[in-house]
């Protein structure tokens, strides 16, 4: 088959030691170690699967460093980290699976002005590519997709089903949005006056930078004025709100659920983790982590685990949630004591 590799390519890739199996043994699948046939490559990356290993029917397991012994029969790769070496596996069987083919379908619609090679780009049925458009070589447009007018897309991006990418946004090179995400939408910007809300135009942008990819069926809205950013390498889960004029660092992890709020800046490598709420015009430092349904009403250093509504360091949260828990028997020695006055 076209995408198998042996165990020495295998080892190579994963800048890995070969302990023990034939270095021609071809790998023409992947799995998890439950689920492996004879001819895939599976990884043990955690102690807790390690029953599932010494059970697995896998040709070859990636394993760490160190470890001698496995199943009779199955080839063994050590590494220093099996999941991020699993990764390189999944990513060659993926695009060996994947199949770009270039040209733009006839049930497409696409304007005349848009600017494209369409021997080098793929437009598939019911994509919308309006008037101005720029899309760069190796890009892929989804089913049902709609691109804005001017929108810049870049290089070796995938853009799948019913995603909406508005008008004048740009996204860098090999940009991913799953089906659904929405990049451009307007913020939720109004004003009372008179007895009534009354919607404030967004004009701005959204300007995603390279190798981001975002989620199903998230919103990225689009700055009132000037850019909403999202900064290069960062991963944004589904169902994620980000409200307009926000700003993104490099290599952020934002998990499913998150709400950020309008004017809000995060630093380079933050992680929020899902259900996290950031209110608007607050600043996180670079490397700092939102742990689950953290609420972040004021700024916060970078470098911290934060935690709790409002958001605390994390031993500070530790605390108040053991003194918090005391709390019930605190109240029954004080009615006793009030008891014993009576």
């Amino acid at each position: 088959m076209a995408f198998a590799l042996t165990l020495s390519e295998l080892a190579r890739w994963v800048d890995g030691d070969i302990v023990r199996g034939e270095l021609d043994l071809s790998l023409t699948g992947m799995a998890a170690l439950d689920m492996a046939g004879p001819h895939d490559v599976s990884f043990l990356g955690n102690e807790k699967y390690h029953g599932q290993f010494l059970q697995t029917q896998a040709a070859a397991v990636i394993v760490p460093r160190g470890m001698t012994d496995g199943p009779a029969g199955c080839a063994l790769v050590a590494v220093e980290n099996p999941s991020l070496a699993f990764a390189v596996v999944v990513r060659h069987f993926a695009a060996a699976a994947r199949k770009f083919c270039a040209g733009v379908h006839p049930r497409a619609a696409v304007d005349a002005s848009a600017i494209f090679d369409a021997k080098k780009v793929c437009i598939h049925a019911g994509a919308v590519i309006m008037a101005g458009v720029s899309i760069g070589d190796g890009t892929e447009i989804g089913p049902n997709s709609v691109i804005y007018e001017e929108a810049v897309i870049g290089k070796d991006c995938r853009i799948l089903s019913n995603v909406t990418v508005r008008e004048r946004c740009i996204l860098g090179d090999r940009v991913i949005l799953q089906p659904g995400a929405v990049i451009g939408s307007d913020g939720y910007g109004y004003e009372f006056s008179e007895g009534r809300h009354v919607k404030i135009d967004q004009v701005g942008i959204v300007e995603i930078a390279a190798d981001v990819e975002i989620g199903a069926n998230t919103t990225i809205d689009r700055a009132r004025f000037g850019k909403t950013v999202i900064g290069e390498g960062s991963k944004i889960d589904n169902l994620v709100q980000i409200g307009h004029n926000v700003v993104i660092g490099k290599h952020c992890l934002i998990i499913s659920q998150t709400g950020i709020s309008g004017s809000s800046h995060l630093g380079d490598y933050v992680t929020s983790a899902g259900q996290v709420g950031i209110g608007g015009h607050v600043t996180i430092g670079s490397k700092a982590v939102l742990s689950a349904r953290t609420g972040v009403t004021a700024d916060l250093a970078g470098g911290e685990v934060y935690a709790g509504k409002p958001a605390l360091p994390m031993r500070e949260e530790m605390k108040l949630q053991v003194l918090v828990r005391r709390l019930p028997k605190l109240i029954e020695r004080v009615k006793a004591l009030e008891a014993l006055r009576e």
